[in-house]
């Protein structure tokens, strides 16, 4: 079973890691790098996707760590 994904969103001046459905941040950092870090090690170990917020808001890209067969059926 895959865990919550998880966001990196800006937080005021700062970055966060937010899990999916969560209303408050799993943990705030200085910078986007180690927000980012810090959420793809919990997407590794949950198995989930990782998203990440731009400086404009809009998510920019997306990183899975579970299961994604290749090609996908349909």
């Amino acid at each position: 079973m895959a865990g919550k994904n998880q966001y990196v969103v800006r937080n005021g001046t700062n970055w966060g890691v937010r899990g999916e459905g969560n209303a408050r941040l799993t943990r705030t950092f200085e910078t986007q790098r180690e927000a980012i870090e810090h959420g793809r090690e919990i997407a590794r170990s949950q198995g989930s996707e990782l998203r990440i917020q731009g400086r404009d808001a809009r998510f920019r890209e997306a990183w899975s760590y579970g299961n994604d067969p290749f090609p996908p059926k349909g």
